[in-house]
């Protein structure tokens, strides 16, 4: 896998930033059930892509942190990840 730049794969990313070796992004909705909602369809999302997100959830807010880990940074995993996140939010 090929890591790259976090924070040039932020820029592509809409409301995303990048820090030392990952991409994070504040998700805010209506309320618990929504945000909780979107924690499930990622869920299922990821563990199909066998890629899980670090992430905290407070009522309507979720807090995204995403890495491969095993690679030592962020990888095309990890835009596809925040383009489904993306994508359920919406």
């Amino acid at each position: 896998m090929t890591v790259l730049d976090p924070k040039e794969v932020a820029e592509n990313l809409n409301g995303w930033t990048g820090g030392d070796d990952f991409i994070t992004k504040i998700f805010r909705f209506e309320d618990f059930a929504q945000a909780f909602g979107f924690m499930t369809r990622i869920a299922i999302i990821a563990d199909k892509m066998d890629h899980h997100p670090e992430w905290f959830n407070v009522y309507n807010r979720v807090d995204v942190t995403l890495t491969t880990h095993d690679a030592g940074g962020v990888t095309e995993k990890d835009i596809k990840l925040a383009e489904a996140m993306e994508k359920a939010a919406t």
